[in-house]
């Protein structure tokens, strides 16, 4: 995929940081002019990515999380999302929805949620050097026919 334009963001995982983050890539993304539920979905796979490092990469400490956001040349977002956290030692078993190791007041839902909003999901890890999670969403806007 060619890439059109790009941004990096880079923010403390601190739960405050999530709606700016949410905020600055659906806005990056608003220049393919794609419909509200589009942005909606951008949206909400990144606050749950997001939410994923803050909750679960640092462990109760401060870290950085990085995103770069890709507009491609097939009209898609291409969302990296980063951290330096302690990493997944079964991705596949946390992709399984309801699984968490965040106890009680967690869902177990975030990567089943990222996957339901996006096109394509990939989550890579390695433990003790982090995590990357990969959002793509086609971008298609408004057809002739909408208002």
């Amino acid at each position: 995929m060619k890439i059109k334009n790009e941004i990096k963001i880079t923010a403390e995982s601190r739960s405050v940081n999530e709606s700016y983050c949410r905020s600055a890539v659906a806005s990056f993304a608003s220049q393919l002019d794609p419909t509200v539920s589009e942005l909606s979905d951008i949206k909400t796979a990144v606050s749950e990515a997001v939410t994923n490092c803050i909750v679960h990469a640092y462990q109760g400490r401060i870290g950085k999380i990085y995103i770069t956001v890709s507009l491609t040349e097939d009209n898609g977002v291409m969302i990296k999302i980063r951290d330096k956290g302690i990493g997944i030692p079964d991705v596949k078993k946390a992709r399984e929805p309801l699984f968490t190791t965040g106890g009680e007041d967690r869902s177990g839902l975030g990567f089943s949620v990222m996957e339901c909003f996006s096109d394509k999901l990939r989550v890579t890890s390695k433990e003790g050097r982090g995590t990357t999670v990969t959002i793509y969403k086609k971008i298609r806007g408004k057809s002739d026919d909408e208002p």
